[in-house]
């Protein structure tokens, strides 16, 4: 039985979900997809010495708490795929806090030592107070630098270095330990909100983030920073569903180094990270280190995509 089975077989034991078949259609249905971040807290249990099976709950525990986090995050960002156009809001609404409580349930669940679920349910419960906090914040949209950082520190990073800090303790190692692993997924939410901002920005059509006038980094960056452009990007911005109006503004984020600082940030943690791991066990870098060298495979292809010849990088704020 592989891990995401596994993690199912885990939840639908639970006595509310073996009761409520919405629920578990939904879990089914997101596992079949193998979300990559519902197994850091396996990547951290084994990275600390334990074996991926002691970090079930946890990776059970993460799997609720992702989806309940993506159904929220669809519904405040209108996105056009989000669940709640199958589910209706109000049924959306109740299933994500419902999937909350499960989540920590999963813990409660477990076989883990009293000290051990209660410091991992601390840690889950405070990941969940911070992330709605961001997302208070991030519903807001951000118009400086300052503001858009505070929403990546409360929205984005707490969910990751949880996920591995639960994990580490799984896997039997020290507090301490464990606290700097979930500062190192911190600076890897970080940078995976940075790489989301700039993919969103250049796809195609449109993106909701450009519909809503929602301001990603690097459209922050072209609209705040002083460049050649910039009375043309905002002009654009105000008809950015013409496919015409995206391509230039896109070239226009390519031009005036926006997209060139998004990758400055990405690359500023990366060099971060990796001195935290060198702090850590020589038997922890490993695994750990595999997971942030792939978190930085889409920069090449940023790099290809934008244009490496047009990049201008320019290096701290704004």
């Amino acid at each position: 039985m592989d891990i995401y089975t596994a993690t199912r077989a885990y939840l639908f034991d639970l006595p509310t979900v073996k009761e409520w078949p919405e629920v578990r259609d939904l879990l089914e249905r997101a596992s079949l997809r193998r979300p990559y971040y519902w197994q850091l807290p396996v990547i951290a249990c084994e990275a600390v010495g334990g074996k991926g099976g002691q970090a079930l709950p946890g990776m059970a525990a993460i799997a609720c708490l992702h989806t309940s986090i993506l159904l929220l995050d669809d519904m405040l960002d209108a996105d056009p795929k989000g669940e709640y156009h199958h589910l209706g809001q109000p049924a959306t609404a109740n299933m994500a806090a419902a999937l909350q409580a499960i989540g920590l349930e999963a813990i409660a669940h477990s076989e883990q030592p009293p000290a051990i679920k209660l410091a991992i349910l601390q840690r889950l419960n405070q990941m969940v107070l911070t992330t709605a906090l961001g997302q208070n914040w991030d519903v807001q949209n951000p118009q400086t630098e300052a503001a858009y950082w505070r929403v990546v520190h409360t929205k984005s990073a707490p969910f990751f270095g949880t996920a591995l800090a639960i994990g580490a303790l799984l896997g039997g190692t020290a507090t301490e330990t464990a606290e700097q692993i979930e500062e190192l997924g911190g600076l890897y939410g970080e940078m995976i909100q940075i790489q989301d901002d700039v993919s969103d920005v250049m796809e195609t059509p449109a993106n909701p983030d450009w519909l809503m006038g929602r301001s990603p980094l690097s459209v922050l960056y072209a609209q705040v920073v002083s460049h050649p452009d910039r009375a043309q990007f905002l002009k654009l911005r105000q008809t950015i569903a013409d496919p015409d109006a995206l391509a230039e503004a896109q070239l226009i984020l390519i031009r005036c180094g926006a997209i060139s600082y998004a990758i400055d940030q990405l690359l500023r943690r990366y060099a971060k990270a990796q001195k935290a791991l060198a702090d850590l066990p020589r038997s922890c870098q490993d695994k750990l280190e595999t997971m942030f060298d792939a978190a930085m495979n889409p920069v090449q292809e940023l790099f290809v995509a934008a244009g490496a010849t047009q990049l201008v990088v320019r290096p701290g704020s704004f």
